[in-house]
């Protein structure tokens, strides 16, 4: 009966993401950048976002970017109710972590250091986003590399019309966690400004369950962020802005699962300096982009402490450097068609070197930038065509010439038709790669002679708008198909390891979404997402197929309800459902593989916020799992109970 009324009143009461003061989501007109490149009308492309915007970010309390984005439909960040230090993988529609881009503001962001190359999504502190875009399937014509599911583009805070303007926000919770964050941005003739400071530090829980009682410790997680750019516009067809952003983290972390660990700590830095450049000439706008990206994660254990782990000591250091630059040209062809093209270059190189004491004495693996290094070009372009009638079409194509494998082509064709502005059709047939990583390529386990691995994916779906855009729906199903995705094969006849090309991976799937507009301060939000896949391999020769979507559910549904109660109160609540999956992991006793099912869990959460000073100042309270739900995420670690935040957001 307890359960029937917690299910109950999480349908009537639902979410942070939704509700806007006062103010109805226009669902039609909304302007996006990630489709096309280019700011573009949600009513003239045919291509499946969602958008998080300013707003919905601010009233998310304690929340960092991974467990906001884990509440999205179709997407799971693996280890977000973890521990703070856990690694957070994405995946979206049940894709790999890796075939998921990453970009911030347009931007594409790797970690060459990585065995996948994706960029840890912990290296951006939630309070220098204004908005993020997800965009769902294959978009490689458009972006280049590992955006086989879709991208994700993380778009930074923009400076204030004032001269100063000050925000900032201090909380405290659950675990001795503290959160404070500054900014400060502002404008004057034809320069803008924006800088701001994260500081986030937790006491954390045990991350790995232990199996010997007693040998436990909280895995404490401290990071410090900032960000700055400076904006130059000394006409209205030219701007330039520099930027700059640093992320320092430090955390304690354990050998594994079921492996707790007192003194294995590791740290990551993350720097990452670049420049935006705008030039207008009549109606066409051209983008040079360039970016510098570094990251360096260090791992150590001293086994002074403890000794789980093979070694007496060990410290591993990934150092990884890319240069990333582009230059793209937007320019309308006539008053329905738009032509985007350009060239994009990426250069990448990692030191990386292991050092080991153990009873067999010490030993050391060294690899240099020498040999772990890569170039890439690529040649784009992309037509779309908006007929006035309602019927959109966009097309493109893109030539990536890598200096170890060659050229491989990848294309897009996107069909979309808007009916009486109530009922959109659309369709996506779309090519996609993934360039292996130096890792891959150039470790003692490398081959050179690695392809990219490749995909196909085919969508379509409706979305259905209701009357004065009160509600709308969206229904979608995918497939997709990669191929020659890349595997770390063991020779049981010669002991030796090497990746290689070999697995096929098929994954199919829909998506419902509805968002209703009850009142003009209440809005519901609910999503159910199904996703399967199947791996084909061979062994002794034979072609052998089976589940492979480890720690990602076919079934996941979750109701969202805000409501702005009064001209200062809002409350929210988040129901989330996650279903059944199947999980591996390497037990240290038995020197095996286990494979496992995770059951099913809920989650719900409440958010409130009272506005003071004409909303200038707002207390807010983030009551999280409220039921204390028990549930895992990857096998053999802990997960986070009910946890309170409250605190204080200020602008000024």
């Amino acid at each position: 009966m307890k359960k029937k009324f917690l299910f109950v009143a999480a349908c009537i009461i639902s979410s942070p993401l939704l509700a806007q003061d006062s103010t109805r989501v226009s669902f039609l007109d909304e302007v996006v950048f990630t489709a096309n490149k280019y700011p573009n009308k949600t009513s003239l492309t045919g291509k499946v976002l969602t958008i998080i915007s300013r707003q919905q970010l601010e009233k998310s309390g304690g929340k960092d970017l991974a467990q906001i984005l884990n509440e999205q439909a179709g997407l799971v960040i693996n280890g977000a109710n973890s521990n703070a230090g856990k690694d957070k993988t994405v995946f979206l529609r049940g894709a790999a972590g890796e075939h998921t881009l990453i970009t911030i503001d347009g931007i594409p962001v790797y970690d060459p250091s990585g065995i996948g190359n994706n960029f840890d999504i912990r290296n951006i502190s939630i309070d220098n986003i204004d908005r993020i875009e997800i965009l769902k399937g294959s978009q490689s014509t458009l972006y280049g590399s590992d955006a086989i599911a879709g991208v994700i583009n993380i778009i930074t805070k923009k400076a204030s019309q004032k001269l100063i303007s000050t925000t900032g926000a201090v909380s405290y919770g659950s675990n001795e966690t503290f959160r404070g964050n500054l900014g400060v941005s502002g404008r004057k003739g034809m320069m803008d400004y924006t800088a701001g400071y994260t500081y986030y530090n937790t006491k954390g829980i045990n991350e790995a369950v232990a199996k010997t009682p007693g040998l436990t410790d909280l895995d404490a997680y401290t990071q410090n962020s900032f960000q700055a750019s400076v904006g130059i516009q000394p006409s209205t067809n030219l701007r330039i802005q520099p930027y700059l952003r640093y992320s320092n983290i430090k955390g304690d972390i354990d050998q594994g699962a079921f492996t707790d660990e007192l003194d294995y700590t590791f740290t990551q830095k993350n720097v990452q300096a670049g420049l935006k450049n705008e030039f207008h000439f009549g109606n066409a706008q051209l983008n040079i982009l360039y970016n510098y990206n570094d990251i360096e994660r260090i791992y150590i254990d001293d086994s002074v402490k403890s000794r789980n782990g093979f070694n007496d000591y060990s410290k591993g250091s990934y150092n990884g450097k890319e240069h990333f630059a582009e230059a793209y040209i937007v320019l309308p062809l006539s008053t329905s068609t738009k032509l985007t093209t350009g060239i994009d270059f990426r250069s990448s190189q990692s030191n990386q070197e292991y050092f080991s004491v153990s009873s067999f004495g010490p030993s050391l693996s060294k690899l240099s930038n020498d040999s772990l290094n890569q170039n890439q070009v690529g040649l784009y372009a992309a037509l779309v065509w908006n007929n006035p009638n309602g019927f959109n079409l966009e097309v493109g194509d893109r030539l990536n010439f890598h200096s170890e494998y060659g050229v491989n082509d990848v294309f897009n064709i996107n069909p979309s038709l808007l009916i009486n502005k109530t009922l959109k059709l659309f369709a996506n047939l779309s090519t996609g790669y993934r360039t292996p990583s130096l890792y891959q390529l150039f470790s003692e386990y490398g081959n050179k002679n690695l392809k990219p691995e490749k995909s196909l994916t085919i969508e379509g779906g409706m979305q259905v708008f209701g009357k004065n855009e009160k509600w709308n729906a969206r229904m979608v199903a995918f497939y997709r198909d990669i191929n020659d995705l890349i595997f770390f094969y063991f020779n049981p006849t010669t002991y030796q390891s090497q990746y290689i090309n070999q697995d096929e991976q098929k994954a199919s799937g829909g998506e419902l979404e509805l968002t209703y507009n009850i009142t003009k301060s209440t809005s519901i939000k609910a999503f159910y997402t199904y996703v399967d896949g199947r791996i084909t391999t061979k062994q002794n020769g034979k072609d052998t197929s089976f589940y492979n979507l480890l720690r990602r559910p076919r079934n996941s549904f979750g109701i969202n309800v805000g409501s702005q109660l009064t001209n200062n109160l809002f409350i929210s609540t988040n129901f989330q459902y996650i279903g059944k999956r199947k999980d591996a992991y390497f037990d240290n006793t038995l020197f095996t593989t286990v494979r496992t099912t995770l059951n099913a869990y809920i989650l719900w959460d409440v958010y409130l916020q009272y506005s003071l000073l004409k909303k200038k100042l707002n207390v807010f309270a983030d009551l999280r799992n409220i039921t204390n739900s028990e549930y895992t995420e990857v096998s053999g670690f802990n997960t986070l109970g009910f946890t309170a935040q409250g605190g204080i957001r200020f602008t000024f």
